[in-house]
Order: C-alpha cells, then sequence, then structure tokens
C-alpha cells in the first residue's frame, strides 16, 4: 500500500482542522482521524521532521537545533545538516523491503539524501543554481525544465515590504507543487513525502495581522486574511495531489510544530550578565551578538545560545577549557539555574512561565554535545535573545528582525487510510508515533529503533518524552538560519 506524506512547515490546529471551508481536508477528516499532534522539545523544524521519520527523539537523534556543539570548546558550533542524522528512517525502511521512495524538501535535506528513489533538498540549500541539491543529481535538470529556477526557501520573511513577501511565498508554493505533482505522476514510489516551508515563512510574517490577542494586532490591515487564505490555497493543491492517487493510498497530512503569538523576547545573555553568571572583560557600548562579546571565562559560569528556545551551558570543570564549576557543584548548580529560569517575569513583573528542561529527563538517550538546560520562555510566546547591550530584558522586536509568531508545542495531523480501524478525533498522539502508525498500515515492519508504538495499536498512543561543500555555501546557510531565527 502506498504512503502519502503531506508536511505543512508549522500548521495550526485550529486553522486546518476548524476552517470548514478547507474541503479537502474535511474530506480526510471525515474518512480517518485527526487532532493536536505533539511535538518534540525542542519543537523546531530542524530537528522535529527528522524526529518523526526516525520516531527517535531529538537526544537520541543527538541534534538540537540548527547548530549545535560539536565539541566542549567556546565556539564550537557547528551546523546540522543532512549528514548529522545517520539513524533509520521510514523511507529506510520502505527500501529494506524493497520499496521506492521520493523525499522533497525534508529538513535537514541538503546534500540531498541518497534515498532509493529520489530526493529533492530543503530550505538549507545554498543555492540551487549551482551545486547538486537533487539525488541523482539529473532530477534537478527535470525541476528546471518543468518551473525553471527552483527556490527552496523566500528570501528575508523578516521584512516589512509585506506584498513582496506575500508574493514569493506564493510563486515558491506553485512551484514546489508543480514538482511534487511531476513526481507524483511520473515516478515509481512507494512512499513519497514533502515539506512545503511556505505556511511556516507567512504565518511569520504576517501572524499579527491574524491574530486578535497579539500585541501588534492590526484588525484594519489589508493583510488580515493573507494567513487563511494561504491555507485555503493549500487545501486546493492538496485536492489536485487527491486527484492522481487511488483508493488504496494511505494519506497523511502533518506539521512537526504549531504557531503561536510572540509577545516579544527575553535576553538571555543579558540575563546572565546581570545575574553575575556570565562575565564580560568589558561590556559592549551597542547591542552585540554573543559571539562578539569579550567574555572571561574564567569568571564565567554559564552561557546560552539564543533563538526560538534557549540552550544553556555551564562552565565545568575538566569539560570546558576554562571551566570554573567543579564536577561536584554541577547538579546542585545546574538546579538552582532552573529554578531562577522558572521565575523569570514578564515586564510587569508577573510570572512569565518559563518551562525549563533537563535533557536526559526528556530523552531517551543523550548523543553528542547536549545543553544542559532547554528553556521555553513564556512556554514559547517570548523568544530567546542571545546579543548583549539591551536597556532592557524584555524586548518587542526579534534580535534578527520582524517576526511575528514563535513555535508551538503542538502541531497537527489528518490521516486516511483505506485499513485505519481509527476514527475521528484523536487525543494524545505525538510526533514519534507517525512512523510506526504509516508502517504498521502499509504492512511494513517496525524497526526496534523507533521508540514509539503505532496510533492503530491497542490501547492508543504513546505519551511521547518530553555543513556544506564550500566555505561559501556555510556562510550562505548559517545567514540564512539568522535571518528565520534559528540564530540569535
Amino acid at each position: 500500500m502506498k504512503i502519502l506524506v503531506v508536511g505543512l512547515d508549522c500548521a495550526a490546529p485550529e486553522l486546518l482542522l476548524g476552517d470548514e471551508r478547507l474541503v479537502n481536508i474535511r474530506r480526510l477528516m471525515d474518512a480517518g482521524c485527526y487532532g493536536r499532534l505533539e511535538s518534540v522539545i525542542p519543537p523546531i523544524t530542524v530537528p522535529a521532521w527528522m524526529c518523526m521519520a526516525t520516531s527517535q527523539d531529538p537526544g537520541s537523534l543527538g541534534v538540537y537545533g540548527s547548530r549545535d556543539r560539536v565539541g566542549r570548546s567556546y565556539d564550537g558550533l557547528g551546523l546540522v545538516d543532512s549528514r548529522s542524522i545517520q539513524e533509520l528512517a521510514i523511507w529506510d525502511q520502505v527500501a529494506r523491503e524493497g520499496g521506492k521512495s521520493v523525499i522533497i524538501g525534508v529538513p535537514p535535506g541538503y546534500p540531498p539524501r541518497e534515498v532509493n528513489g529520489l530526493s529533492v533538498g530543503c530550505f538549507l540549500t545554498p543555492d540551487t543554481t549551482r551545486g547538486a541539491y537533487t539525488h541523482p543529481a539529473g532530477v534537478a535538470g527535470r525541476i528546471e525544465r518543468l518551473v525553471g529556477h527552483y527556490p527552496v526557501d523566500v528570501k528575508d520573511f523578516r521584512t516589512r515590504d509585506k506584498d513582496r513577501l506575500r508574493d514569493e511565498i506564493d510563486v515558491m508554493t506553485r512551484k514546489h507543487f508543480a514538482v511534487v505533482r511531476h513526481f507524483l505522476e511520473h515516478e515509481e514510489w512507494d512512499y513519497f513525502q514533502f515539506v512545503e516551508i511556505g505556511l511556516d515563512r507567512v504565518q511569520h510574517g504576517f501572524w499579527k495581522y491574524h491574530d486578535p490577542e497579539h500585541v501588534l494586532h492590526e484588525p484594519d490591515s489589508p493583510y488580515r486574511e493573507v494567513i487563511r487564505d494561504y491555507y485555503r490555497y493549500l487545501d486546493d493543491e492538496l485536492g489536485s495531489l487527491l486527484e492522481l492517487l487511488t483508493e488504496e493510498t494511505i494519506v497523511l497530512v502533518a506539521s512537526d510544530h504549531g504557531p503561536q503569538r510572540l509577545d516579544g523576547g527575553f535576553c538571555v545573555n543579558e540575563w546572565l550578565v546581570r545575574e553575575g553568571l556570565l562575565v564580560l572583560r568589558s561590556y559592549p557600548d551597542r547591542v552585540t551578538p554573543f559571539s562578539k562579546l569579550d567574555v572571561d571565562w574564567g569568571r564565567t559560569r554559564a552561557w546560552s545560545e539564543g533563538g526560538y528556545y534557549a540552550r544553556f551551558f555551564l562552565n565545568v570543570e575538566g569539560r570546558e577549557p576554562e571551566g570554573t564549576i567543579a564536577p561536584s557543584d554541577y547538579e546542585p548548580f545546574r538546579d538552582e539555574l532552573k529554578a531562577r529560569l522558572e521565575a523569570t517575569t514578564d515586564p510587569e513583573g508577573r510570572p512569565l512561565g518559563t518551562l525549563v528542561f533537563k535533557p536526559e529527563e526528556i530523552y531517551r538517550a543523550v548523543r553528542n554535545v547536549a545543553p544542559d538546560l532547554i528553556a521555553h520562555f513564556g512556554a514559547l510566546s517570548w523568544r530567546s535573545i542571545g546579543g548583549v547591550g539591551y536597556p532592557t530584558l524584555h524586548v518587542r522586536e526579534n534580535d534578527t528582525g520582524l517576526d511575528n509568531c514563535n513555535h508551538a508545542q503542538h502541531g497537527v495531523f489528518v490521516l486516511a487510510a483505506p485499513n485505519n480501524p481509527v476514527r475521528g478525533e484523536v487525543q494524545g498522539a505525538h510526533l514519534l508515533n507517525i512512523a510506526p502508525t504509516l508502517l504498521e498500515l502499509a504492512g511494513y515492519d517496525r524497526p526496534p529503533s523507533m521508540q514509539n508504538r503505532s496510533l492503530v495499536e491497542a490501547g492508543g498512543p504513546d505519551v511521547g518524552p518530553d555543513s556544506g561543500d564550500s566555505d561559501d555555501d556555510e556562510r550562505t546557510v548559517r545567514d540564512r538560519l539568522s535571518g528565520l531565527g534559528y540564530i540569535g
């Protein structure tokens, strides 16, 4: 039985499931099951899509974001790419049993994955006009003949030029779906998955016009319907895909996480400086990124990497080059820092509602160099700001530019399959349930490496555990990640 996975990055449960005008989504809901889909911690594009594909949490994959520490140095952050994740994914299991797959835009998808079938790179691809971004390499020529230049992303979604942003997302998405339809029709496949990044971009760019509770909401804006219009457009495109399928095809529409309003940013390293935990030889006279600060490591106990969420690293004797925390003091200090972060407040002095996690308590395993603590400020209604030099701890706008929303812990799924015994709304579904569910419905074996069970097994769902080829390519990807908000 064939499987089609339609990935809508950052799709909102209330919008995808609650709008009756989305007639093709309603068709799938009526034919199967659906509900909120709990994401991993942290709920971000990288690594969430690969957590779904492997049914393994970020700690087990050893990937905690778009950039991770590659060693214990103070500047050893490296870009995550497709080679960073070696665990068996659902398309690998399909290949082991003789099936072919088409994988388009699934992050991290650059360099292109060597699958039994074909693959097309994701938004982390530096430039589709040079270098290989498809496997086999000749697939790129087919795409160019079909749509011309193939955009993997839009430029600068934090722009004030909303007309340009809306129009570029439209052009990009139409090209994406033209390519998807082409390969659905003309390629041999047993498993087909693509991820449309345009939904994430349109929500980051236009959420304040959509959400009446947003602190910067503009109710009379000409952009107030841009997000809902885009959902309706995606529904039309979904309908065009369903027309190409047989009734025996399993269809999943899913998101890696959801969106929510962004109330502002919390300046994490500024806070650490004021708390006496991050010590500078000289305080900057203007807002300065962390990487350019003059840090006195011999007196520093903790520092943070900003972004949609915060990662905190402790300066431990014998572990970091100039460690200041004795190993025997590590756990007491980590507990103290966790409590202090949980006690952070908003500009009015009210509890911010910050969630702080120890990796070993939320992951089945902890591989590579994990953060010592992970923090979701205001349960992700506040972004983590990494620079220092701000007059206050709370800022209204991003350190990387305009942004209207942050990520939410719950995405969404709709699953229709002729042999699916589960109907209607499902409670408690987790991102790690997805791969085992699809394999079971399609008649494939479930590899033992997958952590969660199928949604169709008796008892229902588990509760899930809470670099380019050249310097120029790496610089391009770093700049893009910074502009997209993954680097703060």
